[in-house]
């Protein structure tokens, strides 16, 4: 009696906190049902180590851009030239590095310079723009509007509406190199062994991360995750990073991109939860005067989080110029609308202060795996471009359904 009693018990515990938690789960059940579902769409290519390779390679630049984006919505605003902006960096490398008529030969910088340079350039103009929101109040739609018109223009004009390339090899490895296999001497044939070593740490330190975070929980009486949902919850992501590490290995390794995406990730997941700064970018888009006489600097906060997300623009145009080994005048063209949906579609609130770095990365892969399954299927772009727009408009109807009904 006592043991049907507990069992109860649990069931209810269990489908209270899944009721609480309802979005986060509905997210990675919704990731894990397009997954599946393209996977038999497509005859199993979904999951064939080439194409996830694939995946990887065209949605990195989406990601690495929407954990700043993240930023720029939980604060209550929203950045609209990070597209152009990314593309305009672009451009900025081709310039460095590439021969053209504006450029002698032998004034062409090496890879090392021209990143530095860029990434300063992306940090600064973002830097101007939060200045211009921060300083005279101005709305950041219209900021990064008027942003985006002008680093297209300037895109346009320094490429003379023209592809510019090739780049070194250097730097075209940012995005279609890979970690060579420290351990090739001893790892079976066809295998990656590195990557499966990575794998298995990576999965081992985020299961540990996640056990401490629940000790510390339960020792301020804070856990309130059934312990059944949370050894469920860790063995589908040591599932999820174990299968994936296996794919890998199965091709050419880890690309060099996924090991800069995978930093970034945990980087800004530390900054957004263990930092004063984040915690201060979360109240003020909770209530900005309140944070504000609170003591916190929001013009200089606002200031710092343009900045970032400017840097990170500057990182992805790189990235995407090296995939492409060119500079073209239409890169970055609608990468913002991707960039946003996988915000809003990961979680993050259109009224500012929530949002999570996880459900980001989640969202930008429910748009990847999208991208990706519906053309290899043969879904038009047009259809296409209506099937993304209406699960963005899902998405954000979701959330303001829960936090009304909340």
């Amino acid at each position: 009696m006592t043991d049907i009693s507990s069992k109860a018990v649990e069931s209810t515990d269990i489908l209270r906190f899944v009721k609480a938690n309802i979005r986060d789960y509905a997210l990675l059940l919704s990731l894990l049902a397009i997954m599946v579902f393209f996977q038999i769409a497509t005859n199993g290519i979904l999951f064939t180590p080439l194409n996830m390779t694939n995946i990887i390679l065209q949605n990195s630049y989406i990601v690495i851009m929407a954990l700043g984006m993240l930023l720029i919505i939980v604060a209550g605003h929203i950045d609209l030239s990070v597209g152009f902006l990314s593309g305009f960096v672009g451009a900025i490398a081709g310039v460095l590095m590439v021969t053209n008529p504006f450029w002698p030969a032998e004034l062409r910088m090496g890879t090392l310079p021209t990143v530095v340079i860029c990434l300063a350039a992306g940090a600064a103009i973002g830097a101007l723009q939060g200045w211009f929101v921060a300083r005279f109040r101005i709305p950041a739609f219209i900021v990064t509007l008027a942003g985006m018109l002008i680093y297209r223009g300037l895109m346009i004009a320094m490429l003379s509406g023209r592809n510019l390339g090739p780049f070194p090899s250097s730097f075209q490895a940012l995005s279609n190199g890979y970690v060579p296999d420290l351990f090739a001497f001893v790892a079976p044939a066809g295998i990656n062994l590195f990557a499966l070593v990575v794998g298995a740490a990576v999965t081992g330190l985020v299961l540990w991360s996640n056990w401490r975070s629940r000790v510390l929980e339960q020792a301020h009486g804070m856990a309130d995750e059934p312990m059944t949902l949370f050894f469920g919850r860790n063995a589908l992501i040591a599932a999820a990073f174990l299968g994936f590490s296996w794919i890998m290995a199965n091709h050419k390794g880890l690309p060099n991109v996924l090991i800069t995406m995978f930093s970034l990730v945990a980087l800004f997941m530390f900054i957004t939860t263990r930092t004063t700064f984040g915690r201060r970018v979360y109240a003020m888009g909770g209530n900005e005067k309140a944070a504000k006489l609170s003591g916190i600097n929001t013009e200089r906060i606002t200031i710092m989080i343009f900045a970032i997300m400017g840097a990170l623009s500057a990182l992805a145009g790189l990235v995407y110029a090296a995939r492409l080994n060119s500079a073209q005048p239409k890169a970055g063209q609608g990468l913002e609308l991707d960039v946003i949906a996988a915000c809003f579609i990961g979680g993050a609130a259109v009224t500012g202060g929530v949002g999570k770095i996880t459900g980001v990365v989640i969202g930008a892969f429910i748009m990847g795996v999208m991208n990706n399954g519906m053309g290899l299927i043969g879904v038009g772009i047009d259809w296409q471009q209506v099937i993304k727009g209406a699960v963005l408009l899902l998405a954000v109807f979701l959330d303001l359904y829960y936090k009304n009904k909340g």
